[in-house]
């Protein structure tokens, strides 16, 4: 019998009411629809797809600073709902996009590290452990009282790094870590992130809309649009045989460092349909150059292909793997 997922979305789903005006009925928008993911102990799982398409909803939700209107988060097979706060902040940790803005400014960088040791009633004595994971994210004892403003934008992303794995968490939501760095630090960070990884044993959920640095880190791929997971597959299998028409968009969409290819065009297009009035039926048939008069009526199911799971009428349905589970 496989042994439960170490972290599973079970179905989720969240809705929010929104107002366009102050005059206007509100409308009601599906920011996550009806996602089914399973992560494995040590796994890296990258979601990616464009802005709005629900990741960081997504993200919040797996963090449990969201509840999903429908569906449910499992950690080891037990609703997080059930679980305190404070439980599960010591087995889940975020990293966010913004360094800056997700540390305290009036803060030295040794006690916004170790807030999480106070607020759990673990012993600091001197802000030793602190001190101690600084040293292992990169940074100097010599800046442990340095405020986040004195530092660089690498060094608070790597406070920041420090702060989630102080309480020696099992997972990691990182929602776009490198997204706001410059990119010789971003690839130091990436580097940071495998290496703690493996010195920790962390189970890693990698949000990003970056596809080179998914296709590095994640050893599995899902892919959002519109709230909804359109394909999802091992890395490997996603960047070598990509499925959906979306996923192929987004592949073609990588800049190429030679110069004379000049911009690739994607077939997309430059509009994003509004998410608040989804298409009906298959919800990237407006944008696909291969949609069929189905794709406008019915919705494709996610459904297993070979080794992925994908949703498209291009391709036979067939079962998807019990709760989302990650192809094999």
């Amino acid at each position: 019998m496989n042994s439960l997922p170490l972290l599973q979305a079970d179905a989720v789903s969240r809705q929010f009411s929104i107002r366009s005006g102050m005059f206007r009925p509100r409308s009601t928008l599906h920011a996550v629809n009806g996602v089914d993911l399973a992560v494995e102990r040590g796994a890296v799982l990258g979601i990616v797809g464009e802005s709005g398409c629900g990741k960081s909803t997504l993200a919040r939700m797996l963090l449990g600073l969201t509840p999903p209107t429908e569906g449910a988060v499992r950690l080891d097979g037990q609703d997080i709902r059930g679980l305190g706060r404070r439980a599960l902040a010591r087995r889940v940790q975020p990293i966010f996009q913004d360094p800056y803005s997700s540390l305290n400014p009036r803060r030295s960088i040794a006690s916004i590290v170790s807030l999480p040791l106070e607020v759990h009633g673990i012993d600091n004595p001197g802000q030793r452990k602190a001190i101690e994971m600084l040293e292992r994210v990169g940074l100097p004892p010599r800046l442990a009282h340095n405020t986040p403003g004195q530092l660089s934008g690498g060094q608070r992303q790597r406070v920041a790094i420090a702060r989630a794995l102080v309480m020696h968490p099992e997972i990691v939501i990182c929602d776009e870590p490198t997204s706001a760095l410059d990119v010789s630090v971003q690839a130091q960070i990436m580097n940071l992130l495998m290496d703690l990884r493996r010195e920790f044993n962390l189970t890693y959920v990698f949000i990003s809309h970056n596809l080179a640095v998914v296709e590095h880190i994640a050893t599995h791929v899902a892919v959002m649009y519109l709230g909804r997971v359109v394909e999802s597959a091992s890395t490997a299998q996603l960047f070598h045989d990509p499925r959906h028409p979306y996923t192929q968009a987004l592949l073609a969409s990588v800049l190429t460092p030679e110069p004379g290819l000049g911009i690739p065009d994607m077939g997309l297009g430059l509009s994003f349909p509004d998410p608040l009035h989804p298409p009906s039926g298959c919800p990237f048939h407006p944008r696909c150059q291969h949609a069929m008069p189905l794709c406008k009526t019915e919705r494709p199911p996610l459904a297993r292909r070979e080794q992925a799971l994908v949703a498209c009428h291009l391709y036979p349905t067939a079962p998807s793997s019990p709760n989302g589970a990650q192809p094999s």
